[in-house]
């Protein structure tokens, strides 16, 4: 058996790295992933270490089996990254790049050339006055976490008491958000997906729809040069999710994400080639797949936990009512709220798309029995 196909190494074994595993098998790759837990919903079905990625011994000691370090998660504290590198570990996206995701005052000084809300770093209330607004966690906040929306003094006030250091941003009264997929490859090649609008509850993602229903033509041109000029100006290797407002015909960076993306997982059945297998090719140097769609349209739900504790009863009903549903399950713990899996549905008629895939969501979670 030829050893010239190298390893990949996966900082990380949640359903992101689950994702992977598919195309990296079709392209003959190994993948290794640095695990919490063997129960981890990627650790479950390929080989893992079982570690601690905020221990620098036992990071240092799963990249030597590693031909090229990713991640899936901003988790990894950037000094291990930098140690990594300085060891001499291929790390991609590289710690330059990557303190971007992690850092959320950073990544607005960086991009303060990209249309941008007005944003401030705050440590005493009064140093803010026109209320309200968005406060955020410098680090560690995801998936709506460490996000809040502010209307007075005594409010930011308290929440400074709990983090002394906040991010503050104007409130833009946005008619839509969207995400572009950007992938980028060591030596500059670049591609991006059609724009996704992106439908949250409670800060989390409930629906993407692909390519976004409202955007121009003009505006989404505008929106993948913005996510390239971005991924261009970070230095992103990888797949990057640039998560932007839509006003008007205004666009507002939001957040970035360096890894395959909650809004990406369309393009595991609606793109020729998913963001998963783009960003095997981008971290290996390969060159870059069509990210073109297969369809006209893709629309994706994300199956939240809820009261029914069985995933696997429901493919009964729903596979019977709508053969041309894909599913997608993580095979982790059902809990209320928790993303368990997803679903897609490809085609051309955008109200049924959204309603079979709706109904499909709402039927997983216990809402509807029929």
């Amino acid at each position: 058996m030829s050893k010239a196909f190298p390893i990949v190494g996966v900082i990380g074994a949640g359903q992101l790295a689950r994702m992977i595993i598919a195309p990296a098998t079709a392209l003959g790759v190994d993948l290794l992933l640095l695990a919490a837990d063997s129960q981890d919903s990627g650790a479950q079905i390929t080989n893992h270490i079982v570690g601690d990625y905020k221990d620098l011994e036992t990071v240092r000691a799963f990249a030597k089996k590693c031909d090229v370090v990713t991640f899936e998660h901003e988790l990894i504290p950037l000094s291990i990254v930098k140690s990594l590198e300085a060891d001499g570990v291929v790390v991609r996206p590289s710690s330059s790049a990557f303190v971007y995701s992690q850092d959320k005052a950073a990544m607005r000084e960086k991009l303060s050339s990209f249309p941008s809300p007005h944003w401030q770093i705050v440590t005493s209330a009064d140093q803010v006055h026109d209320f309200p607004v968005i406060a955020k966690a410098i680090s560690g906040g995801y998936d709506g976490r460490g996000v809040w929306k502010v209307s007075d003094t005594k409010e930011l006030a308290a929440l400074l008491q709990q983090t002394p250091k906040l991010l503050i941003e104007e409130l833009v009264d946005f008619d839509y958000e969207i995400a572009v997929m950007v992938a980028r490859s060591p030596h500059g090649q670049a591609t991006t997906w059609a724009p996704t609008q992106t439908i949250q509850e409670d800060g989390i993602c409930t629906m993407t729809i692909s390519p976004a229903p409202h955007l121009s033509v003009a505006l989404s041109e505008k929106a993948q040069k913005l996510a390239l000029d971005v991924a261009a100006a970070v230095g992103v290797v990888g797949v990057m999710a640039v998560e932007l407002f839509v006003k008007g015909d205004e666009l507002f960076i939001n957040e970035l994400a360096m890894r395959p993306h909650n809004s990406g997982h369309w393009t595991i059945d609606g793109s020729h080639t998913s963001q998963f297998e783009q960003h095997l090719r981008a971290v290996l140097d390969l060159p870059l797949g069509d990210p073109s769609m297969s369809a006209p349209l893709a629309v994706m739900g994300n199956v939240l936990g809820g009261d029914k504790p069985d995933m696997y009863r429901p493919y009964l009903h729903l596979m019977a009512r709508t053969p041309a549903l894909k599913f997608h399950h993580y095979k982790k713990e059902v809990r209320p709220g928790r993303k368990i899996g997803h679903v897609t549905m490809v085609g051309e008629n955008l109200v049924e798309l959204t309603q079979e895939v709706q109904h499909a969501l709402d039927y997983m979670s216990g809402e509807v029995d029929e």
